[in-house]
């Protein structure tokens, strides 16, 4: 696999991943409490590729680095917010493991990334 396919293949990857988020937040209990995790999970889950597609976009190295350690940091948010979710039983437990795994997964690529930089 190229370069170039490998990151048309996350990008829709990360595209995914955020629509998850979306669904899964909207699915959450309706309370003062849950809407401020709410927000903190979708700004997140969503900026996971948002800024790998600017990294892709990116227009020297130096800024390709940036955006990838900012997804990197995004992906490691969101599952922090989904394990505090999960500790909250706030919603069904295979749905949030799959994300957990998901986040996992999308931070290790990112970490692999930013250290071959």
């Amino acid at each position: 696999m190229t370069n170039k396919e490998f990151a048309k293949q996350l990008e829709k990857r990360t595209i995914r991943f955020a629509i998850d988020i979306i669904n899964l937040s909207s699915s959450m209990p309706k309370t003062t409490e849950s809407l401020v995790l709410r927000n903190q999970l979708t700004k997140s889950g969503t900026s996971i590729g948002a800024n790998y597609r600017e990294a892709n976009r990116s227009r020297s190295p130096k800024d390709f680095k940036n955006k990838i350690k900012i997804s990197l940091a995004e992906a490691s948010e969101t599952d922090y917010w989904l394990k505090i979710i999960e500790e909250l039983n706030w919603l069904e437990l295979p749905k949030l493991k799959e994300l957990r795994i998901e986040a996992k997964e999308l931070l290790a690529i990112f970490t692999s990334i930013a250290n071959k930089l």
